[in-house]
C-alpha cells in the first residue's frame, strides 16, 4: 500500500506560492472517505485514510474489495447501475447503505469521472432517502423570487447574501467582485453581531492565487467545515499507483492548501464555505460564508439549493450591471450615431470625428483624445505634448495583437506615460489599421484615491530555518492607501462603445475605399479613351488644316499681288492661324503619346540626365546669359530616362523665357520631402514669377497666364505634359512662388506602388 500525499503538510515558499499544486493534495478534509474505484468491476483502487472511522472498515480491507460486497443489498442494485451511467452527476447525491457488522449507516454519495478515474466521496447522512424535490423547491422558492425582483446589482447581491445566511446558518456571508487585477471589493454583506464587518473593504489578490482562482470557475461550491481537521491521506493499491498524483480537481472532499487554512485562522475564522459567480465563463466574484463561532458542516442538499442560488445569481450579473449603466449605454449609442453621420458626410472622416470636440469625448467620458491617421494627429481636449504622443503612439505599434487597448493606470504599462500622467494615467486606445500606426485614443487624467484595504494587503515574508517563507497576513483591521497614478476606471460600456466607433470607422474606410478604387477604375478607362480621342482627332485634323494652309499660301503667290490689301490681309491671317492651329494639334498629339506610350523604368543618374538636357540648351542659355546653379549632385531616381529629360527641359526652358531680369539664373537641385518622406526634385529661377490664385490653372493644357506672342509665344501644354509625367511615375508637383522675384517647381518620383511600364535593360 502506497500513499498518494507526497506533499501533505508541505510549507509552501516564497518562489511556489502561486504555483502550489492545491489540485493534488494527496489528501482529504476528513468529515467524508474518498473511494475510487476501477470499472466496470467497481473494485476500489484507492481509500482515504479515515475510512475505519466512517466506515468500520480498515483501508487495507478496502483497497481491492468490490463496492457491491460492502453496501447493503438494498441499495447495491440502484447504486451500481447509477455509478456506470453515463449522465453520472445528474444521480448525485446517491444514497448509500453501509453495512458494518450486522448494522448500516447511511451516506450520500458524489460521484464524478475525471481523467479516467471514477471517484466517489461519501459523507455522513441521517437520512435513508434523498430529500425530496420538494424540500429543496421550497428552500429556493422564495430566495429566486428575491432575486429575480432585485431592482439592481447591489439589490441583487443583498438579497443574495441575506438568503445563503438563512439557508446555511452562518455567523458571515458576503459576496466580493473580482477587479481587472483580481482584487476583490466587497459589495455585500449579512453577518451575525460578533462577526467583524468587511462591506466596502478590499481584499488583495494575493489572498486568492490564480491557480486557486481556476479551481473556482471549475466548482461552483467549496466547503471547510472546520479549519483544525487532520488531513487524511489517500491510499491506493501498489498495482494502482502511477506516476502521476490523484487530480482531485473535481472534489468536494479535497484537502485544502496549509496556507489557507493559516489565512483563515488568522481572520478569526473556524468554518467556512464559498460559491462561485461566474460571468460569461469567466470567474466574477465569490460567495463567502464564513463561521466564527465554531464548526460548521452544511448537508449536501442545503449546498446544493446554495449552489443553485450561485448559478441563479450568475445568469443575472449581465442584465443587472447592464441596467445600472442602461441611461450612459442609449446616450453612447446616440453620440455614436451622430458622429457616424458626420462621418459619412465629410470627405475627410477624420474631420466628421474632430468637427464636434464634446461627441468625441462624450462617449467615453474623456477628458481629452487624438486621432493618429496617416501621419497626421488631430488633438482635442486635455492631452499630451507632440513629442509625448509620439513616444505613446511608437510604443502601441508594439502591440500587433490588441485592437483595442484599455488601462486606468497607464504608466504601469508604460514607464513614460508618468510624465504626463496629470492629462492621461488612463487611456483607451483603438487600432484603426493593422501595421500602419493609426489610432484614436482617449485619455483620462490622474485621480488620486483613498482604498481601503482589509489589512496591509502585503503579505509578509518571515524567515524560517535561514530561509523566507511566506505567510497569510495576520490581520484584517482597516488599512488606508493612498493610490497615484490612476485615473478613475473606464466602465465596460465605454470600452464597448469606443470597440464599436472603430468598427465604423473601418466600414467608413473601406467603403470610400472601394468608392475610390470604383472612380480610379472608370478615370482610367477615360483617360485611356480620352487620349486614344485625341490621338485620332488630331491626326485627323492635320491633313485638311495642311490643305488649307496650303492652298492658301498658293493664292497668294498666284494672285496675291492682284488683290486688294484688306483681302490680301486676311488670307495672311489665315495662313497664321493655320500654322498655330498645327502647332496646338501637334501639342495635343504630344499630351496624348504621354499617357499611351509604356514607360520605360530603370535606376537613373540624374545628373547625366540633366547634363544633357543642359548641352541641348546651351545655345539659348548662352543668348540669354542665364546662369545654371547645381548646388550638390542629384540623387539617383527609378524613372523613365527620356520623359524626365522632358520635364527638366520643360521647366528649364520656362524658367529661361518668363525671366525679365538683367542677371538670370536658375538653380537645380533636391530636398527631403518631410510630407511623403522621399526626396523632392527641384527647378528654381528669379523670373517673373506667379500669382498664387494661378499656381494650380497652370497646369491645365492650353491654359497661358499671358498674351499669345509675350515672353516667347507658346501652346500653353508644357506644363500639362509634365505634371502628365510625374504622375505617371506615380509622383506628385508644386510650385512655390513669389511675384517678381521668382519660382520654384518641386517634383518627386515613386514609381513603386503601382509604375505601369517595363525595366530598362
Amino acid at each position: 500500500m502506497k500513499t498518494d500525499a507526497a506533499r501533505v503538510g508541505q510549507i509552501v515558499d516564497l518562489t511556489n506560492c502561486d504555483k502550489e499544486p492545491i489540485h493534488i493534495p494527496g489528501a482529504v478534509q476528513p468529515h467524508g472517505v474518498l473511494l475510487v474505484l476501477r470499472e466496470p468491476e467497481l473494485s476500489i483502487t484507492h481509500v482515504s485514510e479515515n475510512a475505519p472511522v466512517l466506515l468500520g472498515i480498515a483501508a487495507e480491507q478496502l483497497l481491492g474489495a468490490r463496492l457491491g460486497t460492502l453496501v447493503a443489498p438494498s441499495v447495491r442494485e440502484a447504486l451500481e447501475a447509477s455509478l456506470r451511467s453515463e449522465r453520472l452527476k445528474q444521480h448525485n447525491p446517491l444514497k448509500v447503505a453501509w453495512r458494518v457488522e450486522g448494522t448500516e449507516r447511511f451516506f450520500d454519495g458524489i460521484a464524478h469521472r475525471h481523467q479516467g478515474k471514477l471517484i466517489l466521496e461519501l459523507e455522513p447522512s441521517s437520512e435513508k432517502v434523498s430529500v425530496p424535490f420538494l424540500s429543496f423547491y421550497h428552500a429556493v422558492r422564495e430566495a429566486l423570487s428575491g432575486l429575480r425582483d432585485a431592482r439592481d446589482l447591489q439589490e441583487l447581491c443583498e438579497t443574495v447574501v441575506q438568503e445563503i445566511r438563512r439557508m446555511t446558518g452562518f455567523d458571515r456571508v458576503l459576496i466580493y467582485r473580482f477587479d481587472a487585477e483580481w482584487n476583490g471589493s466587497v459589495l455585500a454583506e449579512a453577518r451575525d453581531a460578533q462577526a467583524d464587518p468587511y462591506l466596502g473593504l478590499h481584499f488583495p489578490a494575493s489572498d486568492i492565487p490564480k491557480q486557486a482562482r481556476e479551481l473556482y470557475r471549475l466548482n461552483w461550491l467549496r466547503i471547510i467545515p472546520t479549519v483544525d481537521y487532520r488531513p487524511a491521506r489517500v491510499l491506493a493499491l501498489p498495482g494502482a499507483q502511477t506516476d502521476s498524483p490523484l487530480d482531485m480537481s473535481f472534489s468536494v472532499l479535497r484537502s485544502v492548501s496549509p496556507i489557507h487554512l493559516e489565512y483563515l485562522r488568522n481572520m478569526g475564522v473556524q468554518a467556512s464555505m464559498s460559491i462561485s459567480l461566474v460571468k460569461e465563463g469567466q470567474l466574477w466574484g465569490l460567495i463567502s460564508c464564513t463561521h466564527v463561532s465554531g464548526t460548521r458542516y452544511v448537508p449536501y442538499e442545503i449546498r446544493t439549493a446554495c449552489e443553485f442560488l450561485g448559478e441563479a445569481m450568475s445568469s443575472l450579473l449581465a442584465a443587472k450591471e447592464g441596467s445600472e449603466d442602461y441611461d450612459q449605454r442609449i446616450r453612447a449609442k446616440s453620440i455614436h450615431a451622430a458622429l457616424l453621420e458626420r462621418m459619412a458626410r465629410e470627405v475627410d472622416f477624420v474631420s466628421g470625428l474632430s468637427s464636434h470636440e464634446s461627441g468625441l469625448l462624450e462617449l467615453v467620458h474623456a477628458q481629452g483624445a487624438a486621432i493618429h491617421f496617416h501621419g497626421r494627429t488631430t488633438v482635442l481636449g486635455a492631452a499630451p505634448d507632440d513629442a509625448q504622443l509620439a513616444g505613446l503612439l511608437g510604443w502601441l505599434g508594439t502591440r500587433t495583437d490588441e485592437d483595442v487597448f484599455c488601462t486606468d493606470r497607464l504608466s504601469s504599462h508604460y514607464p513614460e506615460a508618468e510624465a504626463f500622467k496629470e492629462v492621461a494615467s488612463g487611456l483607451v486606445a483603438v487600432s484603426m489599421s493593422r501595421g500602419r500606426n493609426n489610432y484614436v485614443l482617449w485619455f483620462r487624467p490622474e485621480v488620486v484615491q483613498t482604498v481601503n484595504w482589509s489589512g496591509n494587503p502585503t503579505k509578509p515574508v518571515e524567515m524560517e530555518d535561514g530561509q523566507p517563507r511566506l505567510h497569510p497576513r495576520k490581520s484584517f483591521e482597516l488599512w488606508k492607501e493612498t493610490v497615484r497614478g490612476r485615473s478613475l476606471p473606464w466602465k465596460a460600456y465605454e470600452v464597448e462603445a469606443a470597440a464599436e466607433l472603430r468598427r465604423s470607422i473601418i466600414d467608413v474606410a473601406l467603403q470610400r475605399s472601394e468608392a475610390l478604387l470604383k472612380l480610379n477604375t472608370e478615370l482610367e478607362r477615360s483617360n485611356v479613351e480620352l487620349d486614344a480621342f485625341a490621338y485620332a482627332a488630331s491626326h485627323d485634323l492635320k491633313e485638311p488644316l495642311r490643305g488649307i494652309h496650303n492652298y492658301t499660301l498658293l493664292t497668294l503667290r498666284e494672285v496675291g499681288e492682284t488683290l486688294p490689301e484688306g483681302a490680301r490681309g486676311r488670307l495672311d491671317t489665315v495662313v497664321r492661324l493655320t500654322q498655330r492651329m498645327e502647332s496646338l494639334i501637334n501639342s495635343l498629339l504630344h499630351y496624348s503619346q504621354v499617357g499611351r506610350t509604356e514607360l520605360s523604368l530603370r535606376e537613373t543618374d540624374l545628373n547625366e540626365v540633366v547634363a544633357q538636357v543642359l548641352e541641348l540648351l546651351k545655345p539659348r542659355l548662352e543668348e540669354a546669359r542665364m546662369e545654371v546653379r547645381i548646388p550638390h549632385p542629384l540623387p539617383p531616381a527609378r524613372c523613365d530616362r527620356v520623359r524626365i529629360a522632358e520635364v527638366f527641359t520643360n521647366l528649364i526652358t520656362n524658367a529661361l523665357k518668363y525671366n525679365d531680369k538683367a542677371e538670370r539664373w536658375v538653380e537645380l537641385g533636391a530636398v527631403p520631402d518631410g510630407k511623403e518622406a522621399r526626396v523632392a526634385y527641384y527647378v528654381r529661377d528669379n523670373g517673373i514669377g506667379i500669382k498664387p490664385e494661378y499656381h494650380e490653372a497652370i497646369f491645365r493644357i492650353f491654359k497661358r497666364l499671358h498674351g499669345r506672342d509675350r515672353y516667347g509665344g507658346g501652346t500653353g501644354t508644357g506644363l500639362t505634359i509634365v505634371k502628365r509625367i510625374i504622375e505617371r511615375h506615380n509622383g506628385h508637383i508644386w510650385l512655390e512662388s513669389t511675384p517678381g522675384q521668382g519660382t520654384t517647381f518641386y517634383f518627386t518620383l515613386a514609381v513603386e506602388p503601382g509604375a505601369e511600364g517595363t525595366e530598362g535593360e
